[in-house]
């Protein structure tokens, strides 16, 4: 939704408000609330990507993750909440994805993690937003490693780099192949493992991603 479009949904409450309670008409009550509810969505939504994106660069800067803030998943679920009501199949693949994330990257938790991301997978392929898939890829394939499942793990990231390259998102590529090296070196593929580091580090650099750069040079002191 476009700051225009927030700012319309917001002025049509006011002015349905004002017909409601001067003019006697309700009838525009009903359509201006379910618009005041996706403008609350995406920003629910938009309010939990930045307390993720603190909690990362928390983790960046001590070396050690840093205590959750539990405002960022009730954000995610109420955004999801929120996307389901109004029948956004697109929001709700995306808010999916991200309560799965919390579950996953900050409590550790791929148990309870998995069906939020296969779910938020199915929708977004579903509606071909491939940013939202190609995330949910990604995180399935980090769950199927930490499984041991290392061929299912490389063919998740794969695919998830594949849609990466497709929508221009190359430092996403690059975060991929952190994670494909990772997966070369459990396969006793040393040398792969390496190379994948070095392609990773140019494209990192080439589009200015320092927090990939940084993660690609402490994969690399581990092998």
């Amino acid at each position: 939704m476009s700051g225009d479009e927030r700012i319309e949904r917001i002025e049509r409450a006011r002015d349905s408000y004002a017909r409601a309670v001067y003019g006697g008409d309700p009838g525009g009550l009903d359509g201006a609330e379910r618009g005041l509810d996706a403008v609350e969505a995406d920003t629910a939504l938009a309010r939990g990507l930045i307390l993720h994106a603190r909690y990362q660069s928390a983790a960046a800067d001590t070396g050690a993750p840093p205590a959750e803030d539990p405002a960022e998943l009730r954000l995610f679920e109420r955004a999801l909440e929120l996307y389901r009501t109004l029948g956004d199949t697109r929001g709700e693949a995306e808010a999916l994805f991200w309560v799965g994330c919390v579950h996953q990257f900050i409590r550790h938790d791929d148990e309870v993690a998995v069906p939020f991301l296969e779910r938020s997978r199915l929708l977004a392929e579903r509606t071909g937003d491939k940013p939202t898939w190609s995330e949910a890829l990604r995180h399935l394939g980090i769950a199927a490693h930490r499984a041991g499942r290392l061929d299912e793990a490389r063919e998740r990231l794969e695919e998830s780099s594949r849609l990466r390259r497709e929508i221009g998102a190359l430092p996403g590529v690059a975060s991929n192949m952190i994670g494909l090296a990772y997966i070369a070196a459990a396969q006793d593929r040393r040398e792969d493992a390496l190379a994948t580091l070095d392609e990773a580090h140019a494209l990192a650099d080439a589009h200015g991603a320092h927090a990939i750069v940084r993660h690609i040079e402490q994969a690399r002191a581990r092998f």
